[in-house]
């Protein structure tokens, strides 16, 4: 993109849209122009040829400054061209060769810009020598010294430009690979939240309707109406399982939070769980309950629904105790109970996901999970997740 200060001739350089430059360009060829029409005025007065070289100066302006609708090759061939008109009148128009050399390097690649450049020098020195009529050693070298240094300046800085533009690319390019892995990550952090959720909705969903049948197939010829009662709770887990799955897929919290407190539909839920067990649930809160934002709050719920199912199913309790805790800076959910407890190399690897899912939600959050279990003697699992500073 060229800038309003940029003409579109420069778009073919290295430099081309190096906007300080060119304005400092544009300012010094019209300054160096003026500067030689009055000296020529000032030595040779409005005769002779005067006319003639304000003519030329005026159409070498012009000619500049159509810069913006002229293409660059044919434009620089104007004016050099003007140019050297120009200095067979009047030589002080050498002088305008300094700027052109600098629009020449930055129209044109490096070394057709250095043959503009080398031939401007030559008609330079010539004009100077012949209005002398002797050779004049700063005449020859001067000229030759201004070009050689124009032009390794410029080469520097042509070779800095392309260094950068290489790092910039470079730049660019890890920036796409970066992307690349993000999104990859992304995607493999979509897969473990969408694992977590599918095992505390869906899978803890079926083994609960799995229980409920086969307690009511026992119980189907001998009390059939605790048969029945058994299949109406597997159907309702079943409904409950059904709008659990579609607020995953909605990526919703848990609708019970959005109706009740999480203490109220802590007891709720773990009710639920206890009367399709044998296993008494109690519920405890302990601390002021506050406000804990909706993924905090489904988090300590569905961490409270697996590790309740995991006694329930696993850990032949009597008695479970679910506690929750308010810290002035943390909050706390404890899962008791009295059963076998877990014993080292024989977790089920089909069954194994619960634990990982709960600890992977919780570090999500910032939380930690700690777990203490010994043979015979029960399992205590400690949620901790901590608030944010109001």
């Amino acid at each position: 993109m060229t800038s309003s200060l940029t003409a579109p001739a420069w778009a073919a350089g290295v430099l081309g849209r190096a906007n300080g430059l060119a304005t400092a360009l544009h300012a010094a060829f019209v300054v160096l122009v003026l500067a030689s029409a009055v000296r020529y005025l000032s030595g040779h007065g409005f005769g002779d040829r005067a006319p003639w070289v304000l003519a030329g100066a005026s159409v070498l302006l012009a000619t500049y400054a159509a810069y913006r609708v002229v293409p660059g090759r044919l434009w620089l061939a104007l004016l050099v061209a003007v140019w050297f008109g120009l200095v067979l009148l009047a030589p002080s128009f050498a002088w305008c060769a300094v700027p052109l050399s600098f629009v020449a390097l930055r129209v044109q690649p490096f070394w057709p810009a250095c043959v503009v450049v080398a031939g401007m020098v030559v008609t330079t020195v010539v004009t100077w020598t012949r209005m002398t009529d002797r050779l004049d050693p700063t005449i020859v070298f001067g000229p030759v010294c201004v070009a050689v240094l124009a032009v390794s300046a410029y080469r520097a800085l042509e070779r800095d430009a392309l260094a950068r533009q290489a790092l910039l690319d470079d730049l660019h390019a890890a920036q796409g690979d970066l992307a690349d892995a993000q999104h990859q990550a992304g995607v493999l952090a979509e897969r473990a939240r969408l694992s977590r959720e599918i095992h505390d909705s869906v899978a803890q969903g079926l083994s609960s309707i799995n229980l409920l049948l086969q307690a009511a197939e026992r119980e189907w010829d001998d009390r059939p109406g605790a048969a029945r009662e058994h299949a109406a709770q597997a159907a309702a887990t079943a409904r409950d399982g059904l709008d659990e799955v579609r607020r995953v897929v909605r990526d919703l919290a848990p609708a019970d939070l959005v109706s009740g407190s999480l203490p109220d539909v802590l007891r709720q839920t773990c009710e639920r769980m206890a009367e399709h067990s044998e296993v008494d649930v109690q519920v405890q809160v302990h601390g002021t309950p506050v406000a804990l934002g909706p993924e905090v709050e489904t988090a300590l719920l569905r961490t409270a629904r697996g590790a309740l199912a995991n006694v329930i199913e696993h850990a032949a309790a009597h008695t479970a105790v679910v506690t929750l805790t308010y810290q002035p800076d943390a909050v706390v959910l404890d899962v008791r109970d009295d059963g076998r407890g877990l014993v080292a190399g024989t977790t089920d690897p089909d069954r194994g996901r619960g634990l990982a899912g709960i600890r992977d939600r919780l570090q999500a959050l910032g939380g930690t999970l700690v777990l203490e279990s010994e043979p015979g003697e029960g399992t205590a699992l400690a949620a901790s997740i901590p608030l944010e500073e109001s």
